[in-house]
C-alpha cells in the first residue's frame, strides 16, 4: 500500500459522499415544498404519518433531512409530538432504501448516469429537467466513488496494519462504537451503511459483525436532529429525543437478540439474500428497522411521555428575554427556512398588533405603566426585525424550492411593514406621555372616534396576518373594503377635527395629537393591506394579470 492508493481511497470516499449529498439535496429541492405540505397535512394519524415519513425519506434519501424537518415543524407548532412520532418512525425505514440501491452495484454503468445527468443539468433550460439531471448526476457520482473505493480497497486490505485494525471489529461493542463514530462524523447512516456494504463485499469485515456496526449507525444518525434542536423550543428538543430514544431502545433490543443468536440470524440473512453479502447487509439494515418499528410503534405514547421526563418544563415565553420563537440558525434547512420565517413574522405581527392596542389604551386612558410597556415591547419588535432580516438574508443564500424562493422578497417587505406598525405604536405612546406631562385633554367624542377607528384597524390586521400566514383568502374582500372605509374615516375625522378647532371646541395641542393618531392608524391599515398581499396573488386576479 502506497500514498497513491490512500489518495485514491479517500478520493473515492469523497466522490461517494459528494454523490450522496448531491442526490439527496437535489431530490429535496425538487420535492421539498410539495412534500413539506404533505408532511404537514397527512400526519393527523400516526400510522399515515409513518407511511408518509417512509415514502418522503425514500424519495429524498435522507432520514436526517426528514427528522430535522420534523423537529422544525414541531418547533413551529405545525405538528405535535404524537404526530411527529409517525414520521420519525417512517423515516427510519425509508432511509434503508439507499442501502438497497447501493447493493445493486451499478458501478460499471455509473459513467452513463453521470453523462446523462450532466446533459440534463447543463443543456436543458427546463428547471424540473435540470433538477432531475442533478439527481441522476449525484447517483452516478455515488457509484463512481464506490468503484474507486472498491479498487483501492483490494490493495489496502493486503496491508498488515489494516488487517490488524479490522480484526478488532470482531467485538460487537467495538463494532457499535465504530458505527456510531463514523455516522456522527459523516452525518448520514445511509453513507456509513454504503461503506459497510462495500467493505463486506470486499471481505474486509466479516458479515457476522455487520449488524452490530449498523446498530451503531442507527444511534449515530440521531446526532443531527439533537444538534438541530439545541436552540429550539422544548417540544423541538423532545421531537429529537423521540428519534434518539427510539433508536437507542430499538438498538438495545436488537443487540440482545443478535448477540445471543448471531450465527443463526446472520446465516438466515445470507440465505434470503442468495449468498450475496452486499445484498445481505442492505437487507439486514432494512429488516432491523422494520422490526424495530413494529416492536415500538404501539409504545410510542410511552416514549413521548418519557421525553417529558428527559426534557422537563415549559418554554419561557417572556418577551423581554429577546429570543425568537420559531427560527434558529442551527435549524435552517432549505425545505423549512421560509416556512419557519413566516411563522416568526406572524409572531412579530401579533406582538406589534398587541402593542398598537396597548398604545391606544395608554393614549386614551393616560396609563403610565402601559406607556413603559409599549416602549419595552417596541425594543423587542426592533430585535425581531433585525434577527428575522438577518435570517432571511441567510435563507436567500440557500438553494430554496422555487415556491419558497418566490416568497422570499415579499417576506422582507412584511417585516418592514410590521416594524413600521411598531413605530406607530411608539408614536402613540409618546403622544400619551405628552398628554400626561402637558395636561392635554381630549374630548370624549375624540376618544370614542379613535377607539372606533382602532377596532376597524385591528380587524383588518387580524385578517391580513391570517391571509399572509395561511394563504386564507376568505376575508380578502373585507380587507380591501376595510382599507377603503378606514381611508374615508380618516378624512372624515380630520374634517371633524378642523371644525372643532375653528369653533374653539378643541385646543391646538389636543387637535395635533388627535390628527396624528388617526393619520397613524390610517397608515397602519395600509401596512396591514401590504402584509395581506405580500407573498401571494389572489386566484381571481391571476387571469387578469396574465392578460395584461
Amino acid at each position: 500500500m502506497n500514498i497513491i492508493t490512500i489518495f485514491s481511497l479517500f478520493g473515492g470516499l469523497g466522490l461517494f459522499l459528494y454523490g450522496m449529498s448531491q442526490m439527496s439535496e437535489s431530490l429535496e429541492k425538487a420535492a421539498g415544498a410539495k412534500m413539506r405540505s404533505i408532511l404537514a397535512v397527512f400526519t393527523k394519524n400516526r400510522f399515515i404519518g409513518l407511511l408518509v415519513g417512509m415514502i418522503f425519506t425514500a424519495i429524498i434519501q435522507s432520514s436526517n433531512a426528514t427528522t430535522v424537518m420534523v423537529v422544525s415543524f414541531v418547533n413551529s407548532g405545525l405538528m405535535n409530538l404524537m404526530q411527529a412520532t409517525g414520521i420519525i418512525l417512517g423515516a427510519n425505514i425509508g432511509t434503508t432504501i439507499t442501502g438497497q440501491l447501493i447493493a445493486f452495484n451499478l458501478s460499471d454503468i455509473a459513467p452513463l448516469f453521470v453523462i446523462i445527468g450532466v446533459i440534463m443539468s447543463m443543456f436543458c433550460k427546463n428547471q424540473k429537467v435540470q433538477r432531475a439531471g442533478d439527481v441522476i448526476l449525484g447517483f452516478g457520482i455515488l457509484f463512481m466513488g464506490l468503484k474507486v473505493m472498491g479498487e483501492s480497497l483490494t490493495i489496502v486490505k493486503q496491508s498488515p496494519v489494516v488487517k490488524e485494525f479490522l480484526s478488532s471489529l470482531s467485538s460487537p461493542f467495538i463494532a457499535i462504537l465504530v458505527g456510531f463514530i463514523a455516522t456522527s462524523i459523516l452525518q448520514s447512516s445511509s453513507a456509513t451503511v454504503g461503506i459497510i456494504i462495500l467493505m463486506a463485499s470486499q471481505n474486509l469485515i466479516q458479515f457476522m459483525i455487520c449488524p452490530f456496526v449498523i446498530l451503531g449507525c442507527n444511534i449515530g444518525s440521531c446526532v443531527s436532529a439533537l444538534l438541530a434542536s439545541l436552540n429550539g423550543r422544548k417540544d423541538a428538543k423532545r421531537a429529537a429525543m423521540i428519534h434518539f430514544l427510539f433508536n437507542v431502545i430499538g438498538s438495545a433490543i436488537m443487540f440482545t437478540v443478535i448477540f445471543i443468536f448471531t450465527k443463526p440470524i446472520t446465516g438466515a440473512l445470507l440465505g434470503i439474500s442468495g449468498g450475496n453479502v452486499a445484498r445481505a447487509v442492505a437487507n439486514t439494515h432494512s429488516l432491523m428497522k422494520i422490526i424495530e418499528v413494529a416492536m415500538l410503534f404501539p409504545f410510542m405514547g410511552w416514549i413521548v411521555k418519557l421525553t417529558y421526563k428527559v426534557v422537563p418544563g415549559n418554554d419561557d415565553t417572556d418577551e423581554d428575554e429577546y429570543e425568537l420563537n420559531y427560527i434558529k440558525q442551527s435549524m435552517m434547512s432549505p425545505a423549512t427556512a421560509v416556512m419557519d420565517a413566516i411563522h416568526e413574522i406572524e409572531h412579530m405581527g401579533k406582538v406589534a398588533m398587541s402593542n398598537l392596542e396597548l398604545s391606544m389604551h395608554a393614549l386614551c386612558e393616560l396609563d403610565g405603566e402601559a406607556i413603559e410597556k409599549v416602549y419595552k415591547t417596541e425594543k423587542y419588535i426592533d430585535f425581531m426585525n433585525s434577527k428575522i432580516t438577518d435570517y432571511l438574508v441567510r435563507a436567500n443564500e440557500l438553494e430554496l424550492p422555487t415556491a419558497d424562493a418566490d416568497k422570499l422578497g415579499g417576506l422582507f417587505h412584511v417585516v418592514n411593514d410590521i416594524e413600521r406598525i411598531g413605530d406607530h405604536a411608539e408614536n402613540m405612546a409618546e403622544a400619551a406621555r405628552e398628554r400626561i406631562d402637558s395636561g392635554v385633554k381630549l374630548s370624549d367624542k375624540a376618544i370614542r372616534q379613535m377607539n372606533d377607528m382602532m377596532k376597524s384597524v385591528q380587524t383588518l390586521l387580524e385578517y391580513a396576518l391570517d391571509m399572509f400566514t395561511n394563504g386564507n383568502q376568505e376575508h380578502m374582500r373585507e380587507i380591501l373594503e376595510l382599507e377603503d372605509a378606514i381611508d374615508e374615516l380618516e378624512k372624515k375625522l380630520q374634517r371633524s377635527h378642523i371644525k372643532r378647532l375653528t369653533k374653539n371646541k378643541c385646543t391646538p395641542e389636543a387637535g395635533m395629537i388627535f390628527a396624528d393618531a388617526v393619520s397613524g392608524l390610517e397608515r397602519v391599515a395600509d401596512h396591514g393591506t401590504n402584509i395581506a398581499f405580500a407573498i401571494m396573488v389572489p386566484d381571481e386576479y391571476k387571469s387578469d394579470e396574465e392578460e395584461e
